[in-house]
């Protein structure tokens, strides 16, 4: 005779009950037998836990990635550390630009007196943040691109075009191109460092790059970002041309000598920063002129039409000579800032190499 159970409105058979309870069973005894033999295999000494392995430096030198981010990365780091050296040198040489522009006196020890006395030391770090952005885009971008031109320059397709020659070329196309992609946060650094010479009805009080440069792009227009550019990007031609080419050319010339490879580097970077100071100063000085025009309140005309016309008006008023106006601050702030970057460059260099990177 069959039992019949009764649960929750159910009858069930018990000889089912005790078949599902048998089946339940044997299912627990087998998850508690295999369990028992992973923890034996837990503790035999052969047993590795698998782990993430961390790339090797080998494995990362061959990666596409790094081979091609490296010599960006490179320059960054380099100008990076140059700008926070020389920021001051540079707030001072670019107010010494508008107060030649303008007819005042442009001693940059009075000009650095005045800005210290009236407006505090922290003023000649004014616009860092412009700064640093433009050396990650523009010095990573140019020395990158340099060092990649260069490379490509070595193909042998190449040897009927003289060593300097080629250089020179490297050099102007790497400025030119990184200039470009440079100069929304050369236009802001400008901006902000001359804010302040203002009437303090007409500063604009950008609380940072990103501030300046969104309030640019709000107020003025996306294209305004690059207002200059094709100065900025002649300047970084020249400057180029003067550094990196001239930098390269006398590394090897010094090397030829049997010059050791400290008095290369630093001897390079030396003649390199009065090249550069020299050949991009006129540039510098109309790129200067240029972003920190203003509309004339009462007419709404820019004072000048364009690069050219700025150098023209500049010339008839000055002389030739007042494209060179502040040489001696431009130098002190150009020949230690391509030094310290081409000198940490070679330094950034050798620290990948004996990383194995």
């Amino acid at each position: 005779r069959t039992v019949m159970v009764s649960f929750m409105g159910q009858d069930f058979s018990l000889e089912d009950v005790c078949r599902v309870e048998d089946i339940h069973r044997l299912r627990a005894l087998a998850i508690s037998r295999e369990a028992v033999r992973l923890v034996g295999q837990l503790n035999r000494p052969s047993f590795r836990l698998p782990s993430l392995r961390r790339p090797t430096a080998a494995s990362v030198a061959d990666s596409a990635v790094w081979q091609a981010s490296k010599p960006l990365i490179t320059g960054s780091l380099s100008g990076i550390v140059a700008t926070c050296c020389i920021q001051p040198m540079d707030m001072i040489k670019v107010r010494v630009q508008l107060a030649a522009a303008e007819g005042r006196p442009t001693s940059p020890f009075t000009i650095a007196s005045q800005t210290l006395r009236t407006e505090g030391v922290l003023t000649f770090y004014s616009g860092l943040s412009a700064g640093l952005m433009r050396q990650v885009v523009y010095t990573g971008a140019r020395f990158g691109l340099f060092d990649m031109f260069m490379e490509k320059a070595r193909d042998p397709s190449f040897d009927a075009v003289p060593g300097f020659a080629k250089k020179a070329l490297c050099g102007i196309s790497a400025g030119g191109i990184a200039a470009v992609a440079g100069t929304p946060a050369d236009l802001a650094l400008i901006r902000m460092q001359s804010d302040s010479l203002l009437p303090e009805a007409q500063r604009r009080n950008y609380r940072g790059v990103v501030h300046a440069l969104s309030t640019i792009a709000r107020t003025e227009g996306a294209t305004r970002l690059f207002k200059g550019a094709s100065t900025t990007a002649a300047r970084a031609m020249a400057t180029n041309f003067g550094s990196l080419a001239f930098n390269a050319q006398a590394k090897e010339t010094l090397g030829d000598m049997g010059a050791s490879p400290t008095v290369q580097v630093f001897g390079g970077a030396l003649i390199a920063g009065f090249a550069s100071s020299f050949f991009s100063l006129p540039m510098d000085f109309v790129k200067t002129q240029i972003q920190k025009m203003r509309a004339a309140p009462a007419t709404g005309k820019m004072p000048f039409s364009g690069p050219l016309d700025c150098a023209v008006q500049q010339v008839r008023q000055g002389g030739i000579t007042r494209l060179w106006s502040g040489f001696p601050t431009y130098y002190m702030r150009m020949a230690p800032h391509a030094m310290i970057a081409l000198v940490l460059q070679d330094k950034i260099k050798g620290m990948w190499s004996a990383a194995g990177l």
